[in-house]
């Protein structure tokens, strides 16, 4: 009883205890040495499941030897090769134990010893031809192995046993890797066997999205709608048919304000503003957005952000920063908006703000690198303060090493304090590990004032032939007074 109890109360260590005492006081009870066996396992000692397992087998009992590879990739080669001995001492003592016949399988695929696992199989199969795990496993091996049929064994056993609903099941979702079409009919067969049941449904929806029958994908959210099940996962992907058609996009954005919380909030939230943003409509999207953060207070943060992004992106900066003051207003701790509107700040010339702000989240992290970067690539790029942006560049140095945006930092203001070759030193880092065309730029800079111009002109087409409308790569050759041969976009 204490057993079962401190499991129902989510107590493992005492109920490992209390098992560890029912096992002592009644050793011949299966039930007791079953769940020492799973309790042990779980706590990651599996050596020690594996008697009272053992023991489970002996008594004539059914023991589920396939949960000891728990955490089998985890353990050590010393103890893969113990459990393994023991598995094989086991099988040779029940040698038509099927559930140690899988577990000799399933080690030998986690050993990447495929033709052997293969053989086990074929054997359990001799015993229990449909065997649901060993179809599973067999499955996923003439996957791997690239086999024409491999799920011939299971398409038979479905047709021995149409209602094996939970075979079905993991059958049309490997199905959906490759051959789209057959899943769809596999999970239809599902969902007229369970016709409410939602997660069919729903799979059945996006499958059928994907397959680009809209119609038929409408029809089963609207059916989901109905049942009120997964209604926000219904709302959002009848959102998406609707923004997709392009026809009625105001009832694209019904859907998305009725997507109230799950995994597709955000996204309905960010397609929602988008759309209103790109027809005008910036107040009524601000004005939604409010609303959201004064009932989602966890996460206004976010809702935040999402807006100024929406914003910058439609080139309204002006609107972003009055967002993103009301944000620091309500959320003055909040290290990712200031560090926003810092870069806004930067960009609108405000280097005032820019500074106050990078300079408020340094005091509150000293060991923010991007924070400190940023500081000091500004200083470098957009004052003469050259001496203050070397000393914090070199701060974040020390704390990213390898950041590609801190040696392109320092070799920046390197180059602004004369000192060529150890900037190119770091320029070169920084442009062999994060190819941008603004490292581009800079590297290309500093070879062209040393001399090394059909250098600098490689870098610079290099990275023209990525972006060749690049700014900051534009602004460059310009000032140079540099002509490269136009790059085909």
């Amino acid at each position: 009883h204490t057993t079962h109890l401190a499991q129902f109360m989510k107590r493992e260590p005492e109920a490992l205890a209390a098992a560890q005492l029912w096992v002592e006081l009644e050793p011949d009870n299966l039930e007791a040495h079953s769940t020492l066996s799973t309790l042990l396992v779980r706590r990651g000692r599996v050596l020690e499941a594996m008697p009272h397992l053992a023991q489970v087998t002996r008594g004539g009992g059914d023991a589920p030897f396939p949960i000891v590879l728990t955490g089998f990739d985890k353990m050590s080669t010393t103890d893969q090769e113990t459990l393994e001995e023991r598995v094989s001492q086991l099988t040779e003592e029940f040698p038509n134990n099927t559930q140690l016949m899988l577990t000799q399988a399933l080690i030998l695929a986690e050993w990447n010893r495929a033709e052997q696992a293969m053989n086990r199989l074929m054997a359990l199969f001799k015993l229990e031809p449909f065997h649901y795990q060993a179809l599973l496993l067999e499955a996923k091996l003439l996957l791997e192995r690239g086999h024409k049929e491999p799920f011939r064994r299971i398409a038979a056993a479905l047709v021995a046993s149409p209602d094996d609903s939970r075979l079905r099941l993991q059958y049309a979702r490997l199905l959906t890797r490759d051959n789209i079409s057959a899943a769809r009919e596999q999970f239809e067969i599902l969902s007229a066997q369970s016709p409410e049941d939602g997660d069919l449904l729903f799979s059945l929806a996006l499958i059928n999205r994907e397959m680009d029958d809209s119609t038929a994908a409408k029809r089963l959210l609207e059916r989901l709608l109905e049942l009120e099940k997964r209604e926000n996962d219904a709302r959002y992907y009848l959102g998406r048919i609707a923004e997709e058609d392009g026809e009625n996009l105001e009832l694209a954005v019904s859907h998305y304000m009725k997507v109230t919380a799950g995994r597709d909030f955000m996204s309905a939230n960010h397609r929602l503003g988008r759309i209103l943003v790109r027809t005008g409509q910036s107040e009524r999207n601000h004005a939604y957005l409010d609303q959201l953060r004064n009932t989602n207070a966890d996460q206004r943060e976010q809702l935040y952000a999402l807006e100024v992004e929406l914003l910058t992106n439609a080139n309204d900066d002006e609107s972003a920063m009055a967002v993103l003051n009301q944000a620091l207003v309500e959320l003055p701790h909040s290290t990712s908006l200031r560090y926003s509107r810092s870069m806004l700040a930067e960009q609108r010339d405000n280097l005032e703000l820019m500074e106050s702000d990078l300079r408020a989240i340094i005091v509150g992290e000293p060991d923010n690198a991007t924070a400190l970067n940023a500081l000091g690539y500004s200083l470098a790029n957009r004052t003469e303060r050259y001496d203050e942006a070397l000393a914090l560049i070199t701060q974040a140095l020390e704390l990213s090493p390898e950041e590609p945006a801190v040696l392109d930092s320092m070799g920046w203001v390197l180059y602004h304090q004369g000192r060529y070759q150890e900037a190119l030193e770091y320029l070169t880092r920084a442009y062999s590990k994060f190819p941008d065309p603004e490292v581009a730029a800079h590297l290309g800079e500093v070879l062209w004032v040393v001399g090394e111009s059909k250098a600098a002109v490689r870098v610079w087409q290099g990275a023209l032939l990525k972006q060749p409308d690049h700014q900051i790569l534009r602004a460059t050759l310009k000032r140079l007074d540099v002509e490269l041969p136009e790059v085909n976009k």
